[in-house]
């Protein structure tokens, strides 16, 4: 009989292990319903809460859709723009434009002919140019040699010759543009007195620059009031002379 009963009591506990372990790989939501199903007994042994089945079912199923929606999210991808390559670029930026490729000569004749054509435009432009410098040139020497002319009277203090190269109507300014006086009347009474006063004047250029109908001198001027032989005042003037048709017409004096 003790065989017996040992293998009763052998057979029961390996089905007690077997249904412990079949309990423990069941539906964990199973056994999550079933907790809900539970209820709490308070210290007066009364019901205090209680979760009906249906929303811990509800809870169940949610907390399944947020792990499937977690595991199955992905970013949102960028999608390349779609380029028409059949379309023509019609697009404007400025500053693309690409100037005509000049066309080839086909032979060696249109060769010929285009050379010549370089040939004459390079020489035509040489000539216009060559032209106006030579008329700004020509001017150059005309206005310098009325200036000069000027200076010559001025150091002789010869009042006939010095008015002879002003225009009637030449004007006097100090610069910038205040004018001092008009006219060869006042010209002669200025200057006319200024030669009868002083016993000598004497100026030389220092530098003088000369461009077409301009003439700028910066000149050292030298004046004896009583001895002839003796310099009493110099200083140093910087005047702007305009020339037309061989006689001045304006005259600009910087201070």
């Amino acid at each position: 009989m003790k065989p017996l009963s040992i293998i009763l009591a052998v057979l029961v506990t390996t089905i007690a292990l077997i249904t412990y372990a079949a309990e423990q790989q069941s539906d964990p939501t199973e056994s999550k319903i079933k907790s809900a199903e539970q209820v709490a007994i308070n210290k007066d042994g009364l019901t205090t809460e209680k979760m009906s089945a249906d929303k811990a079912a509800e809870e169940v199923v949610k907390d399944a859709n947020d792990k499937v929606n977690t595991l199955e999210y992905k970013a949102a991808e960028l999608k390349k723009p779609i380029i028409d390559s059949t379309k023509p670029d019609d697009s404007k930026v400025l500053g693309d434009e690409t100037p005509k490729p000049v066309e080839k000569p086909k032979n060696k004749a249109d060769k010929a002919v285009a050379v010549a054509q370089a040939e004459k435009a390079v020489a035509q432009a040489k000539e216009a140019l060559t032209a106006k410098q030579q008329t700004k040139a020509k001017q150059s020497r005309e206005s310098l040699a009325v200036v000069e002319q000027l200076v010559k009277a001025y150091n002789a203090r010869n009042i006939e010759e010095f008015i002879r190269v002003y225009d009637e109507d030449v004007e006097f300014y100090i610069f910038p543009d205040e004018l001092l006086f008009k006219g060869k009347e006042k010209l002669i009474a200025r200057y006319g007195l200024m030669f009868k006063k002083l016993k000598c004047i004497h100026s030389s250029p220092i530098k003088r620059i000369v461009h077409g109908d301009i003439v700028i001198d910066h000149e050292l001027s030298e004046t004896c009031s009583t001895d002839e032989n003796v310099i009493d005042k110099r200083s140093e003037l910087i005047s702007s002379y305009q020339i037309k048709n061989g006689k001045i017409i304006r005259v600009l004096f910087f201070r």
